[in-house]
């Protein structure tokens, strides 16, 4: 019983700490449960994207598939702040805008937005709606890239170490990190809904996602010695736009 509540408490952490959903006030908190809630976070995005997935339904039948994608993309926009697609904005202006990786840092730090944060977040979002608009089992695929993209993002939390001199921001690291059977348990959670897609689809949605997101990842590897919750943002962003590129085009 015990470890059941305490799972429950970490569910909820997780939607915290990607949401801005009401929850229960917890009695007590420990800051490491953030962390240890990363196996939950895939599960959260399906919820965000569930509720996408939905409105996607019924707003086409209202005002068609163009309105419907508009109008998905800004309901996971209300429901989560805007937070990972805050984080695209701020790698962006610092990983673009920086010439050593304290200033990279330091612009990431930054509230105000710049040119490139602008242009990643207005690529990202087109290229999702334009997705969304055009393509047949658009509502399967925004719930799958959802929560795909925040395991994405758990991945590189255990495989990259946090950027060495930068400070804790939207994500604070506790020593130990994300554990193996944590990112095992957030991949299982994320990967069941790929059996509501055809095979060939699902595989190179996969592909797409993957390369995208290592390619990030690699990059604040090499200019900013490893990751950080803007990061993670940006990592979980282009793997969603990689997935429904990658999945759409086979659909």
């Amino acid at each position: 019983m015990g470890w059941a509540r305490h799972q429950v408490r970490l569910l909820v952490c997780a939607i915290q700490f990607l949401t801005r959903v009401p929850t229960p006030a917890l009695k007590t908190f420990e800051p490491e449960w953030i962390t240890r809630s990363a196996r939950y976070f895939p599960l959260v995005g399906q919820g965000v994207g569930a509720v996408s997935a939905l409105v996607l339904l019924l707003g086409e039948r209202a005002w068609g598939s163009g309105v419907a994608a508009v109008l998905a993309i800004t309901v996971g926009l209300l429901v989560t702040g805007a937070f990972h697609e805050d984080g695209l904005a701020d790698t962006a202006d610092g990983l673009g805008g920086g010439q050593t990786p304290a200033r990279r840092l330091e612009i990431m730090k930054d509230s105000r937005i710049g040119t490139y944060g602008v242009c990643a977040l207005v690529l990202v979002l087109l290229l999702k709606a334009a997705v969304l608009a055009s393509t047949a089992m658009a509502a399967t695929l925004l719930f799958v890239a959802h929560g795909l993209g925040r395991a994405a993002a758990v991945v590189v939390m255990r495989v990259t170490p946090y950027a060495p001199s930068g400070e804790a921001g939207k994500w604070k690291p506790v020593p130990q990190g994300v554990r193996t059977s944590e990112v095992l348990v957030a991949l299982l959670i994320a990967a069941w809904p790929l059996v509501l897609l055809p095979p060939s689809a699902a595989l190179l949605g996969l592909a797409g996602g993957a390369a995208l997101a290592i390619a990030m990842a690699l990059l604040a590897r090499r200019l900013i010695g490893g990751h950080t919750g803007d990061v993670l943002g940006a990592v979980e962003q282009l793997f969603e736009v990689g997935f429904l590129l990658g999945a759409a085009a086979l659909l």
